[in-house]
């Protein structure tokens, strides 16, 4: 929508600002610049900022996997592994904050469309925690290779226990009451959000086991280091990455799945 601006001046024609305003189903932002008036919906931001999660985490976990089959290498000295190896942390950064920003997001979205078990002021409470959650993933990545660094992953690892199976309760919920938990709202036949939180966990499920897979290498680092490129321990890179292979490729499916079902809503 464009319109003139009620208190048009010379100051408007220099200065932008915004306002928000609560709207129904979701809020609006007023951007003035020049006397004109552009409205932007909350919702359609949000919904910008779910392709762009959306889009690093697939891409990036697909440049983590191909920077890992250099890391398996035994052609390749071990400074240029080591590099490798450090390319794919820097990369993971991206698709590890991607896939829990889509958690506040997506609820407030759906919260919007009034599909969401958690509303109200619980939307405000899952950005806050997720935000505290991002510290702690990046605290890790800051401190990689280290003991501490170590040490907050396992914790990041403890907090996906807590995330999946109350993902899976709060869709599960949905689709088998038509109901949503907590609200007590009938969702109307609508059942793509319930299945997307349901996915979402186990999507998570296969994140969890990759992790698990790879700690391997953690392992034949360090003995490569110490007693340098043997048959035994390239097995470890090998095996480990044929074993991650087979999950990187239904993890992308099923990332690539979720987002259909995001954006098409088919029930």
């Amino acid at each position: 929508m464009v319109g003139k601006h009620p208190g048009g001046n010379d100051i408007c024609q220099c200065v932008a600002y915004a306002r928000y305003e609560t709207l129904l189903p979701c809020d609006k932002i007023k951007l003035f610049w020049k006397e004109d008036v552009m409205e932007i919906y909350m919702h359609d931001v949000l919904r910008w900022a779910h392709v762009i999660f959306a889009a690093y985490w697939l891409g990036g976990e697909w440049g983590v996997y191909n920077a890992s089959t250099n890391v398996a290498n035994a052609k390749l000295a071990l400074d240029d592994r080591l590099r490798h190896m450090e390319t794919a942390y820097r990369i993971d950064i991206l698709p590890r904050s991607s896939i829990i920003w889509m958690l506040p997001v997506g609820f407030n979205m759906a919260n919007d469309l009034g599909l969401s078990p958690v509303s109200g002021v619980w939307v405000t409470v899952v950005w806050v925690a997720t935000a505290i959650w991002w510290c702690l993933i990046f605290a890790a990545f800051k401190n990689r290779g280290t003991k501490l660094g170590i040490k907050i992953t396992e914790f990041d690892d403890k907090i996906r226990y807590f995330v999946i199976p109350s993902l899976w309760i709060l869709g599960g919920y949905t689709l088998v009451t038509g109901k949503l938990l907590f609200v007590g709202d009938d969702v109307g036949g609508t059942y793509w959000f319930a299945t997307k939180l349901t996915f979402f966990g186990f999507i998570m499920i296969i994140g969890l086991l990759l992790r698990y897979i790879m700690k391997d290498w953690a392992v034949a680092f360090f003995r490569l280091r110490e007693e340098g490129s043997t048959p035994e321990i390239e097995y470890i890179f090998t095996s480990t990455l044929a074993k991650a292979r087979k999950l990187a490729y239904l993890y992308w499916v099923c990332i690539a799945s979720m987002a259909f079902l995001g954006v098409t809503k088919p029930f």
